[in-house]
């Protein structure tokens, strides 16, 4: 105990004398005391008569919030949380012995404050989540003088530059980056509409609302030029798209956020992409395939030539699924070269290039140089047109092993894909070796999943082969999964392995769906079958894989009528 109570010293939560004589009474009468902020908080509590709470479940009174200054709850850490009986206010406190901030907030707004104790977490969690990220900054730029910023003006680009070099700019938007990598998320964007500038992540495949302060539209241009200046791009051009790159290090994580910003009706609108560069040197063991599915593309890397296909929609993890089979074969046996739009993530070993449209250097025109560079496996972004799709055929017959992306909802449709692209049926035939379609499905909370009884869930149990005596679960939600229920994605996969018949139908220019009908009598398993496995596991839930194969899943139905 002694350790966290010289911690809250040095945090100024209590006097050295305080610490000294708390520590003297806990081994006297609580020697089995939990060495944690929450078990001491609750003994001071009752040692001198104080409330508790740790804050779970408590929803604070958003206008008795309002009444009080952003900057001193934030700076002081506390959390007004309801009226008592006798017109007092009750005000969430970390630091019982530091009653400067009760004594300035009290002076501030001659209210009568009654202290009640909570984790220091907690308290900072509420206030951000009721107060919006940024709020201190923000409110700082408030009391100053405001800074002058000139939206529909000719001549606004200095004060503009001006603005975005404010630092409570700065910081505020190193808050929001921050943010946005402890949470995980993919995506930030930043929405401007008439009265207000909205701000969402993208957390395992889905938007969620971040809270932002009110007066945060005030700032859009400042924060939008900020975002420009980081990004190196023309701070004066309002009325173009334009597309940068940030590079960003926290606490040696290297993320790289690709900058898009398109002039909107109120404004103009960024999306930051946010990409972590060690996420994909982990190899295949991070894609946690089932053994079947392991096995198959193992065997696939090691095909000496030939098309590898990975389809699905954007988003979905394709090129992560292309980079981990990248780094299981990247040995100083074999060159591997790659063209990419853009180069997501840096491979040591691999050579990587990027294109650039307005220098000339397009897919088709770095792919054939490329070849002259005597590569063994070549890996291409996305096949995008009929003329990247006919020298990736060529690449393949001529001896190399060529890895791609496309379009498609399902693994039989590249097939289909490339022909209508213009590629022949019999080059198709013979340069293609396997195609697999993958999604992302989002991993429940390990922390609050709960078993589903529901009878949905009893009909879907006895479909999926689970007996009655097993489980699935249902997401619930928590503060440590935002209250999504979920934490985390993984992918399913449908694999479709190039056989003999499957060549003669594409000979015989036949429809996907005969396609897929023989794939699937040679043992090809669906999206939703691979998915019906993490449900059985307990990894994810029923709703959610219908969620992202609800589109083949009626096809099958429309089939089978």
């Amino acid at each position: 105990m002694s350790e966290l109570l010289d911690e809250m010293v040095a945090a100024r939560q209590l006097s050295a004398g305080d610490a000294l004589y708390l520590e003297r009474e806990a081994q006297v009468h609580h020697p089995d005391l939990v060495e944690n902020e929450s078990a001491v908080l609750r003994w001071l509590a009752q040692e001198y008569d104080v409330a508790f709470t740790d804050l779970d479940g408590l929803e604070p009174d958003r206008e008795l919030l309002s009444l009080f200054p952003a900057r001193v709850l934030l700076k002081e850490e506390l959390l007004p949380l309801r009226r008592s009986g006798d017109d007092a206010v009750e005000i969430a406190v970390s630091r019982l012995f530091a009653p400067e901030g009760l004594d300035m907030l009290k002076a501030l707004t001659g209210a009568r404050l009654m202290p009640v104790l909570a984790p220091r977490e907690a308290i900072l969690r509420e206030l951000k989540k009721h107060l919006g990220v940024g709020a201190d900054t923000l409110g700082t730029l408030d009391e100053r003088s405001p800074i002058q910023v000139l939206e529909d003006s000719d001549n606004d680009d200095v004060d503009l530059a001006e603005a975005a070099e404010d630092a409570s700019i700065i910081r505020f938007v190193n808050q929001v980056l921050t943010d946005a990598i402890a949470f995980r998320a993919t995506d930030i964007h930043l929405e401007p509409f008439e009265d207000e500038l909205r701000i969402r992540y993208r957390i395992d495949g889905v938007l969620q609302d971040v809270p932002v302060p009110p007066q945060l539209k005030r700032y859009q241009p400042a924060i939008v030029s900020r975002i420009k200046i980081l990004s190196h791009l023309d701070i004066a051009e309002k009325r173009l798209p334009q597309d940068g790159r940030i590079k960003v290090r926290l606490k040696d994580i290297d993320v790289d956020v690709r900058v898009s910003l398109i002039p909107m009706l109120h404004g103009e609108a960024a999306v930051l992409r946010l990409l972590q560069q060690d996420s994909a040197a982990e190899g295949l063991a991070r894609l946690r395939m089932g053994p079947k599915e392991k096995r198959f593309f193992d065997r696939l890397l090691e095909l000496p030539h030939g098309i590898i296909l990975v389809t699905g929609p954007t988003g979905s993890g394709k090129t992560t699924t292309l980079y981990s089979a990248l780094n299981q074969i990247n040995d100083s046996t074999r060159k591997i070269v790659t063209i990419e739009d853009p180069i997501e993530y840096h491979i040591r070993g691999v050579n990587q290039i990027q294109v650039s449209e307005k220098a000339g250097l397009t897919f088709a025109r770095g792919l054939r140089a490329i070849l002259r560079h005597d590569p063994d496996v070549v890996l291409i972004g996305e096949i995008r047109d009929g003329e990247t799709a006919q020298i990736a055929v060529q690449a393949s017959l001529t001896g190399h092993l060529v890895f791609s992306t496309l379009h498609t909802n399902d693994a039989p449709g590249a097939v289909t894909r490339l022909v209508d692209m213009g590629v022949e049926p019999y080059l198709v035939a013979s340069s293609l070796e396997a195609c697999i379609a993958q999604r992302l499905v989002r991993v429940l909370c390990p922390h609050c999943r709960a078993e589903d009884r529901s009878p949905a869930a009893q009909s879907i149990k006895r479909q999926i082969g689970v007996a009655e005596s097993g489980l699935i679960f249902r997401a619930v939600g928590c503060e440590l999964c935002r209250n999504t229920g979920y934490q985390g994605r993984q992918a399913i996969f449908e694999q479709m392995l190039m056989t003999d018949e499957i060549r003669e139908l594409i000979l015989g220019d036949c429809s996907s769906v005969a396609i897929r009908e023989a794939a699937r009598r040679q043992g090809m398993q669906l999206l939703s079958e691979d998915g019906w496995r993490l449900v059985r596991d307990g990894v994810t839930t029923a709703d959610e894989v219908l969620r992202v194969s609800k589109s083949q899943t009626r096809a099958d139905a429309d089939a089978e009528e």
